[in-house]
């Protein structure tokens, strides 16, 4: 996650809150007025965010001081403090709920995504996120997948080439997929990876006469079709399964020997981690 592009995030985020100006604070704080506020954890967690939100208190005010007592990725539990704030009262009050939006929302991402990440322990597997995220949120979602000890898939559209169900319907098949792909890299002179979803065993077959991918993804697989799928590729390629796995099943899947499991839950489906931004008067 680059500065630049965390700043864009950052400050059309500033722009959408505080609009006009913030009208409750400027009515009844003082300009000239400083303050305290602490961060507190009111749930047991990982912390994910503290590396933005300084970065949102240095670009909305140079003059905010942010002093952290834990780092991204650590155990965090109730009553815990993360960290002190000191500065302009208007400046606390301003950034206050974006803050409290982003570090809940990255703590409760990666505090799934370890939950996660333990159940594979002693597999080979690793556990990838999806591009099921919040627009504009994606780099500070999957920066907090990182976190939590998940791997990042591809970032969008741009990074890879991967060929799902629709691509292979409107292409007019697996085979036509495949070398059209192939043919598109070639004449755009691009080096990308090749992905390829399969929805059976028979479509993993053609795969396999085919070649021309670097990764198989086994959508919809159960682990039984999976470790048949796996012993079939006999690592000719990566594999991947995906496709409504989830905390219950996800071992499962890790067992059959796949490389990775992608878990779409971990960015749409969660939890933000309960924070709270006191004032110390």
């Amino acid at each position: 996650m680059t500065v630049n592009n965390l700043d864009k995030i950052l400050l059309d985020a500033l722009d959408e809150d505080i609009g006009e100006g913030d009208h409750s604070s400027l009515a009844v704080i003082s300009p000239d007025a400083s303050g305290e506020a602490v961060l507190i954890a009111k749930q047991t967690g990982i912390i994910a965010g503290l590396r933005v939100i300084k970065r949102l208190f240095e670009l909305f005010d140079s003059n905010l001081k942010a002093d952290f007592l834990f780092e991204d990725g650590d155990l965090i539990m109730p009553g815990d403090e993360i960290m002190h704030l000191r500065g302009s009262s208007l400046s606390i009050l301003q950034t206050e709920r974006l803050a409290l939006n982003i570090i809940q929302r990255m703590s409760g991402i990666a505090t799934q995504t370890l939950g996660y990440v333990e159940k594979l322990k002693g597999t080979r597997a690793k556990v990838l996120d999806t591009r099921k995220t919040t627009p504009n949120m994606r780099l500070l979602e999957k920066e907090a997948v990182r976190i939590g000890g998940g791997d990042n898939h591809r970032m969008g559209l741009y990074d890879m080439i991967m060929l799902k169900d629709n691509h292979i319907d409107f292409a007019g098949g697996i085979e036509s997929a495949i070398v059209q792909a192939g043919n598109y890299l070639r004449d755009k002179g691009k080096d990308l990876q090749v992905e390829i979803e399969v929805r059976s065993i028979n479509e993993l077959k053609e795969v396999l006469v085919i070649g021309g991918v670097n990764r198989i993804m086994l959508d919809n697989f159960t682990p039984k079709e999976t470790r048949l799928a796996i012993s079939m590729i006999d690592g000719q390629y990566e594999t991947e399964s995906s496709g409504g796995i989830s905390l219950d099943t996800i071992r499962d899947y890790a067992l059959t020997g796949v490389d990775f499991i992608s878990v779409g839950a971990l960015t749409h489906q969660i939890f933000s981690l309960d924070l709270s931004l006191q004032a110390k008067i």
